[in-house]
């Protein structure tokens, strides 16, 4: 039997973009002067990131609570002119949201794939943010370590949204924040589960007890949550040692 038609896809709109009025409040707490370039963003998160498969057709009506007030909640939680690295950034968040909260960050967004990071150069050029935003194509390490004669880079505050559990994400992340400085992941309801199961493992990798922080708690329901984390201590990779040289001669002839 020949499958049925499939089901359409929801047309993007900018219509999708629209700040609710409920959330107008909030929004403008968050963003201040910059609301605008925040609803550019928007708008082009629920037209060009749905088409190129950034985000879900689903998601672009609730771009606002779900993502970009979500995000910009965490700025409370960054230092003024602070140096921030956005691992995992996909769309831009929370990096791109956070450039547009507090235009006295500098933000680089890392992210390996090709389609995500041509997403994020074009957004920064149309925002006009290319001033305190720059885009690496590439992983952690890469960006850690440097690649194809860009980095290596750190920061006073590394972020990342739902990138990978905690302890892979402070083994991937810790290298780029500086020391002294923190690893913010915002996570949901799991977060303190997390906190208790990988606390040992973030620990071996130099970094301080993970703390569960509630962002945003007085503007939204719910708040963000985030994980902190300090990094303490640098704690290189192991070198792996070399095979020992094998002998060039082997046994002596009996004569």
């Amino acid at each position: 039997m020949p499958p049925g038609p499939s089901p359409e896809r929801p047309v993007p709109s900018a219509q999708d973009a629209a700040l609710p009025a409920e959330l107008a409040t909030a929004a403008r707490a968050l963003f201040g002067d910059r609301l605008d370039l925040a609803a550019g963003y928007a708008e082009l998160l629920a037209t060009d990131g749905v088409v190129r498969g950034l985000i879900g057709p689903r998601e672009a009506p609730r771009i606002w609570d779900r993502h970009l007030l979500n995000c910009a909640a965490v700025a409370e939680r960054i230092p003024e002119s602070a140096s921030v690295i956005d691992v995992g950034s996909g769309a831009g968040l929370p990096g791109l949201v956070l450039a547009i909260a507090r235009p006295d960050l500098t933000v680089i967004l890392v992210e390996p794939l090709a389609r995500r990071t041509s997403f994020l150069v074009e957004a920064v050029e149309r925002l006009g943010l290319a001033r305190t935003v720059r885009v690496f194509r590439g992983r952690a390490d890469e960006a850690a370590t440097g690649a194809n004669g860009v980095g290596p880079f750190t920061a006073d505050v590394v972020t990342a949204r739902a990138v990978a559990p905690l302890d892979r994400l402070a083994t991937w992340s810790l290298p780029l924040v500086a020391p002294g400085g923190r690893l913010i992941a915002l996570k949901g309801a799991s977060a303190a589960d997390e906190v208790a199961e990988h606390a040992e493992a973030v620990a071996k990798v130099g970094g301080s007890e993970p703390a569960v922080r509630l962002c945003g708690a007085d503007i939204l329901d719910p708040p963000t949550t985030v994980v902190e984390i300090v990094r303490e201590r640098v704690v290189r990779p192991p070198v792996a040692k070399k095979a020992p040289k094998r002998s060039r001669g082997g046994r002596k002839r009996a004569r």
